[in-house]
C-alpha cells in the first residue's frame, strides 16, 4: 500500500457501521444484481481507489469491488484495508469480488432491518 496514511476520506464516519448477520443477509440480496464499479489494478491499493471507492459510497451507499486475482490471502488484506480507510462495513466477498456498504450520513437511501 503506497503512501497511505489517512485513516479515512475527510468527509465520512470515522468507524465503519456494526452490521448483524440479517443485515448482512439483506445487504448481499439487494447487491447481488449489482455490478462492480470499483476495480482495484495492478498497483493495488492507492489514494486514488480510495477516493474513488469513498465517493462511489457516498453515491450508492452499496456497491461491489473487483479486486485483482492472485493471492487469496493477499486479496483478503486489500479488501479490508479498503473498507477500514473508507469506513465502511466488509459485507461479503466472495472469489475477487466483495461488497461494501456505508449508509449516507444525512440521507441513507437503503434501509435495512433492525439487528
Amino acid at each position: 500500500m503506497r503512501g497511505m496514511t489517512r485513516s479515512a476520506p475527510a468527509g465520512s464516519a470515522a468507524t465503519a457501521p456494526d452490521l448483524s448477520e440479517r443485515q448482512k443477509r439483506h445487504l448481499r440480496g439487494l447487491a447481488h444484481p449489482l455490478k462492480p464499479v470499483i476495480r482495484i489494478g495492478n498497483p493495488g491499493l492507492t489514494e486514488a481507489v480510495v477516493r474513488e471507492t469513498a465517493r462511489a459510497l457516498q453515491d450508492h451507499e452499496l456497491i461491489k469491488v473487483k479486486a485483482p486475482g492472485g493471492d487469496r490471502g493477499a486479496r483478503d488484506v486489500l479488501v479490508t484495508q479498503l473498507a477500514q480507510l473508507t469506513a465502511s462495513a466488509l459485507v461479503h466477498r466472495i472469489g475477487n469480488v466483495a461488497v461494501l456498504y456505508r449508509p449516507h450520513e444525512s440521507l441513507p437511501r437503503i434501509l435495512i432491518p433492525d439487528a
